[in-house]
């Protein structure tokens, strides 16, 4: 158990947390949720002691360990690969060392044989001939073969420190599990098996992801900050959400009666409890929902973009025909080669590979910004494209206010027409005056959809239009890629996002494409499809 009394945090006159209380109970998984800027990481920092709060102090039952997901992938560069993992569990560690080093000396004493007696002890009582064992077969599950064992961790590439990490941070069993982003860099498989590993977790976990397929798949609550507070709620994501709505729209029906108002709620709460039996955290959060009474329901106070695109006109018949394509990385690697096929009205394709950069490479060709070693695209002469590309810093090397940054791409450049697309996108008031080149991340692109909206085209290219972006930010956006009649080509590591938006799946590989016409978790299904994938990765593990 973990418990958190009193908890504040100020930086000078800005308060981030304020008297926050609340407890963390084992078998329970928590997602914390809040918009950019919150303190999500940094709540999780204080739980870890990595900082200490203003006020107020975290207890952890007697005995009890905890265990982080290590974000500085360069920590333990110096380290080999298995011992990296046996670190995770400090104390064990440090006997194993200890030990070691009782041993070695050349004087060995009395003394000496009696702290290695208790030591032995101690050991063997944690299950310490083990753990090299145990650690070995996680990092096989996490996809690290036994021939990276006993690798220095800087010969690893950067999904494989990920996965390492992540094995070090499950590694023993811990009663108390921190995880901060812990699927940024991870594949698929990778993300089933962790969701997974932690529906069957019986320990306490505690994370924060912008992964809502990850969140509904793994949370039994919501720890949403909001305000300088915490408030937990039962269930996972998509139930905080749906229902956090569906009390603001209660809260605005004036004239609903209070007796209606009771009486939907409740019906929301027995459908989505229902609905849980679909889950792999389904026993628990049944019962934790059955439990659940209306008054628990709050409203969200959070803000969402007005996320809409119109285009000017509809797509032609010929709409991008793509023969023979070829690319290969900058080393030399083989990103991806004949590919070939044909969109047609109303697709909206989600591009898939093992190497990222093979998408992002292919999206850059069509859309003009990168040449091709081989073959040729050509677009049909009804369409318009407006693409989201994942790396737009060359877009913002001038001291523009974001209202001149975004008139240069408006044809209308009067400041009432182009605060109207800023507004949509939550920039209000003074923000507008805030230069462009001292941006975070999520305002960059906020702003790039803004341009997106303003050119009203009839196809949309998007690259990891995801990242950088909060909850908030993407399920605007999910939304609106679900309800565009016309065509878009995009990839995302967004699970929800392409499975809701996608209804064609193309992979791009070294060796041609698989095409199939269905949702990504059809895709994923698929046995026929995974054993064409294997056939095409040898390296795929478990898929």
């Amino acid at each position: 158990m973990l418990q958190v009394t009193n908890l504040s945090l100020r930086y000078g006159k800005r308060v981030l947390f304020e008297e926050v209380n609340l407890k963390f109970t084992p078998g329970n998984c928590y997602g914390i949720i809040g918009a950019n800027g919150a303190g999500k990481s940094t709540f999780l920092k204080i739980l870890s002691g990595e900082i200490d709060a203003t006020t107020g102090q975290i207890s952890m039952g007697p005995n009890e360990r905890m265990s982080v997901l290590k974000q500085n992938h360069f920590e333990f560069d110096q380290l080999p690969v298995l011992q990296t993992v046996l670190m995770g569990n400090k104390k064990l560690w440090d006997i194993m060392v200890e030990k070691d080093a009782v041993y070695a000396k050349p004087d060995f004493s009395d003394e000496d044989g009696a702290r290695a007696a208790e030591l032995e002890t101690v050991f063997a009582e944690m299950d310490g001939w083990n753990a090299e064992s145990s650690a070995a077969n996680l990092l096989s599950e996490l996809g690290i073969k036994e021939n990276l064992h006993n690798k220095l961790m800087h010969e690893l590439n950067g999904k494989e420190k990920v996965r390492v990490l992540l094995a070090q941070a499950l590694f023993g069993n811990p009663d108390i599990l921190l995880l901060d982003e812990p699927t940024n860099d991870l594949d698929v498989e990778t993300i089933t098996w962790l969701e997974d590993f932690l529906a069957d977790f019986q320990n306490t976990v505690i994370v924060v992801s912008h992964d809502r397929h990850f969140l509904d798949s793994v949370c039994t609550h919501i720890a949403d900050i909001d305000f300088a507070k915490i408030q937990l709620y039962t269930g996972n994501y998509t139930f905080w959400y749906e229902s956090s709505q569906l009390a603001l729209r209660q809260r605005s029906d004036q004239n609903k009666k209070v007796e209606d108002k009771r009486k939907e709620l409740q019906d929301f709460i027995e459908r989505f409890s229902a609905n849980a039996s679909k889950s792999r955290q389904a026993t628990s959060r049944k019962k934790l929902l059955e439990k659940l009474v209306v008054d628990d329901i709050q409203p969200s106070n959070r803000k969402y973009p007005g996320i809409i695109f119109k285009a000017e006109r509809d797509c032609g018949d010929q709409i991008l025909h793509v023969e023979g394509l070829k690319k290969s990385a900058p080393d030399g690697t083989n990103l991806f080669s004949d590919i070939t096929f044909t969109m047609v009205k109303g697709d909206k394709v989600a591009f898939l590979s093992r190497e990222p950069l093979a998408v992002s490479s292919f999206l850059n060709i069509v859309m003009g910004e990168d040449n091709a070693e081989a073959g040729e695209y050509n677009w049909g002469s009804t369409i318009t494209r407006s693409f989201l590309p994942n790396e737009n810093s060359k877009f913002f090397t001038g001291e523009y206010n974001l209202v001149d940054w975004l008139r240069q791409f408006s044809a209308d450049k009067s400041e009432t027409y182009i605060r109207g697309f800023l507004g949509k996108m939550l920039f209000s008031g003074e923000e507008v005056m805030k230069r462009s080149n001292v941006l975070s991340g999520g305002e960059k692109v906020r702003c790039m959809i803004s341009r997106m909206m303003l050119t009203n085209a009839n196809c949309l290219v998007l690259d990891e239009p995801t990242n950088h972006l909060d909850l908030e930010s993407i399920t605007a956006f999910n939304d609106a890629l679900k309800d565009w009649k016309h065509v878009a080509l995009f990839t995302s590591h967004d699970h929800t996002f392409v499975e809701s938006v996608a209804n064609r799946i193309i992979e791009l590989t070294p060796s041609g494409i698989i095409d199939k016409r269905m949702t990504y978790d059809e895709y994923l299904a698929d046995e026929n499809i995974k054993a064409v994938r294997q056939s095409m990765y040898p390296e795929l593990i478990n898929a």
